[in-house]
């Protein structure tokens, strides 16, 4: 079997059982789900803040060298403003299609013209919306992060076919807890069942566009991998921080406050934990 086919194979196959094994959430009854979801968003920005800073960012360091750490750190920067301004795009985009709160900020004395007797409105995202746009958000930057997984998958089948399965295997047992994390996201967006799995599954097929063009192109393009990883590694902690961990401190009794760091920190260790033994 040629190299490129043990490639699309071992990309298919990691991406079809990652995303199915995290299905099985799918199967618990609606209740009990709606009552998990919370807990499995903090493990999300747990898996996802580990992600970033226990694999992304040091595979991207160590790709790049030790030169070019401030290029890095300067694309994470980067790619921290691209997501702020693409949220802002989906907000708008929601706001166009969706009805929007609006409220006065300031009134103009009566003396004043009609025209300047409007008053100035501001709009105002509602959690829902704010929850979309996660959806969305976590979307791209997991078919991203699924893309470069086939990117390593590829390169390790070039170097050596066991290798190359030893990868894969790797790569599917790292994205389970993260593709659960992700499901619950997409969920907590307002996403149907049927439509977060479905795009849960495209999103992890990424992986086999990311072998392919690797298995084409990576020889030409190996010194733009570390600035892709950071990419990836940027989109998994706007998300985190941005969208998901303000959302947590809506409930701020000690109990919620308790399980909640929890969680995080469970999601962090089992990722933490993973890096270890693939390492």
């Amino acid at each position: 079997m040629s190299v490129l086919l043990w490639i699309i194979l071992a990309t298919v196959l990691g991406g079809v059982l990652s995303a199915l094994a995290a299905s099985l959430f799918l199967l618990v009854p609606e209740s009990k789900r709606v009552h998990w979801i919370p807990h499995l968003v903090s493990f999300a920005i747990g898996a996802l803040l580990a992600a970033a800073l226990l694999d992304l960012l040091p595979e991207a360091i160590a790709s790049g060298g030790m030169a070019n750490v401030n290029r890095i750190g300067l694309t994470l920067l980067i790619g921290l403003l691209i997501f702020f301004v693409l949220e802002k795009l989906v907000l708008w985009r929601h706001c166009h299609h969706d009805s929007c709160e609006a409220h006065p900020l300031e009134e103009v004395p009566h003396n004043h013209s009609h025209h300047q007797h409007q008053h100035i409105h501001a709009i105002q995202i509602n959690d829902q919306q704010r929850h979309a746009a996660a959806g969305w958000m976590i979307l791209f930057g997991d078919g991203f992060h699924n893309a470069l997984d086939g990117v390593l998958i590829a390169a390790a089948f070039m170097t050596d076919i066991h290798l190359g399965v030893v990868t894969s295997l790797a790569v599917i047992i790292h994205e389970i807890p993260q593709e659960v994390g992700d499901l619950a996201i997409l969920l907590h967006s307002g996403m149907s069942r049927r439509k977060a799995l479905w795009l849960n599954l495209l999103t992890s097929l990424t992986s086999v566009v990311g072998g392919v063009v690797a298995f084409f192109a990576l020889g030409t393009a190996m010194h733009v991998l570390p600035y892709a990883i950071t990419l990836a590694a940027a989109s998994f902690i706007y998300i985190a921080v941005a969208d998901l961990i303000p959302g947590l401190h809506r409930r701020v009794d000690p109990q919620s406050a308790v399980q909640q760091f929890a969680l995080i920190s469970c999601g962090i260790l089992l990722i933490g934990t993973m890096e270890k033994m693939l390492h």
